[in-house]
Parts: C-alpha cells; sequence; structure tokens
C-alpha cells in the first residue's frame, strides 16, 4: 500500500496543459496593457529582476526573491538600489541576458528610449527614477531622487517584466520574446495562444529536472512539455492535464 502511495506521488513530467482564461489580450506586450488579460498566459513567457513568491498568500517586502537578479541592496542613503545579475542567462532566441535589457526596459517604460512604447501606463510608478545605470554586464543599478521603499515591490510586480533590448516593442505585441520557462509559439486571437516548455535556469526548468517545487522542497510538481490558453469568456480559470484536471475560480 505505502510502495503504491509514493508511486502515485511521483512527478509526471510532459503533455499539455490547458487553461480557460476570461479573454483574449489586446496584445501579448505586457509592459503596454494594463490587465490580467494579458499577465495571467503571459508572465510565464518573461522574468522579473525580484518577484513576490508565488506560494505566500499575501504580497510583502518579505516575500519578494530573486529571478534574474541573485541579491540586491540599498545604498546607505537608499537612493540607490544596485541588483547582482544572473549570469549564464539566454533569451528566447539563444542572444544572452545582460544588464542592458534591464537599463533598456527602463528607458522605454520612462520614455527615454530611442524606441519606446506605445503607451506605458506604469510610467508612473517610476516618476522618482532619475536614472538606471549598468555596471558591467551583470550589475545594475536604480538611481532615485529621494527614498522610496515602494521601489522594490514595484519591481516584484507581474507587470515589471523585462524585456529584449534587441527586439523592438512592436514585435513584443506579437511574437514575445523572454527569458521564462515558456516560449510563446502561436496567439489567434479570440481563440487560443501556445507556448512551448523552454529549458532556462527558472523554477519550472528545476523543479523538471528535480520532481521538487524549489520554492517549497515539499511539494512535488508536475510540468508540461506544452501549455494551450483557450479565451472563454466569463468562465472560471480551469487548468486540464494529461493527469487529471483541476478547476479553481478566478480572482476577483
Amino acid at each position: 500500500l505505502f510502495v503504491g502511495m509514493a508511486h502515485a506521488q511521483e512527478p509526471k513530467h510532459g503533455g499539455t496543459l490547458r487553461v480557460h482564461h476570461r479573454d483574449s489580450p489586446g496584445s501579448a506586450s505586457i509592459l503596454e496593457e494594463t490587465t490580467d488579460s494579458v499577465t495571467v498566459p503571459f508572465m510565464p513567457v518573461f522574468n522579473n529582476l525580484v518577484l513576490f513568491k508565488q506560494d505566500e498568500p499575501r504580497n510583502s517586502v518579505e516575500t519578494i526573491e530573486p529571478e534574474l537578479a541573485t541579491s540586491w541592496a540599498w545604498s546607505a542613503d537608499n537612493t540607490k538600489l544596485t541588483f547582482k545579475l544572473r549570469q549564464g542567462v539566454k533569451w528566447h532566441d539563444g542572444k544572452p541576458f545582460t544588464s542592458a535589457d534591464v537599463k533598456c526596459t527602463w528607458d522605454m517604460i520612462m520614455g527615454k528610449a530611442a524606441n519606446p512604447l506605445r503607451v506605458s501606463p506604469r510610467k508612473a510608478w517610476y516618476a522618482n527614477l532619475k536614472d538606471v545605470v549598468s555596471n558591467g554586464d551583470f550589475e545594475v543599478s536604480f538611481v532615485l531622487g529621494r527614498p522610496q521603499p515602494a521601489m522594490l515591490p514595484f519591481l516584484a510586480s507581474g507587470y515589471s517584466v523585462i524585456y529584449p533590448c534587441h527586439v523592438p516593442p512592436a514585435e513584443m505585441r506579437t511574437h514575445p520574446i523572454g527569458t521564462g520557462p515558456f516560449k510563446y509559439a502561436r496567439f489567434a486571437k479570440g481563440d487560443r495562444i501556445a507556448f512551448l516548455g523552454f529549458g532556462t535556469f527558472s523554477t519550472a526548468k528545476r523543479a523538471a529536472r528535480t520532481g521538487v517545487n524549489p520554492r517549497n522542497p515539499g511539494q512535488k510538481v508536475k510540468i508540461p512539455a506544452r501549455t494551450v490558453v483557450k479565451f472563454t469568456p466569463g468562465a472560471p480559470l480551469k487548468a486540464a492535464a494529461n493527469t487529471g484536471k483541476v478547476a479553481k475560480k478566478a480572482a476577483a
């Protein structure tokens, strides 16, 4: 009996995860959009510098953990926030991730880039941000006009993903390229979005190798090789995999 129970808990990798989503997003560009209709399907394509721990029921500064950053520190006067960056990370097109991508992302958000975003809904979040400075390929500093404790939580938001410097914003609306655990494959507006698993440093890949969620070592995980988001207006959030079905009411 106990042998059977242990065997049943072993993770199964591969297959297709199908998720029913409430709406067809206007575009794939998280930095230019304003609702969960975009973040829910497209966040797995990207990474943040830091992110709120996903298995915590309430967000707080204490639940922020690194993603593309490995560590961070404030200056003595709390006007400079410096991040050490993860090395060896690749974009989905094979190009390397560096501090230049972080600087480009916030130059676009703040309207300073030569090729800016079409619209920047969260520009006001960074009114106190004077500059983003690259200190070599794997360190970047956010320079503030005055101390702002909320800066780190802003960067941990689902709307604070990092964009690649070498891909124009117009292309990110229709064919997003990220560093996340899933790579964009297809977007049929009004019907579905398809993603493929991508081998990165990320949580999903580490879990796929070990069968354990690194954010919760006691939890077994199932990692799909493919994800399909199907648009079902007004429907609750549902996920169906080859190993079973799960239904969960969407958050209000």
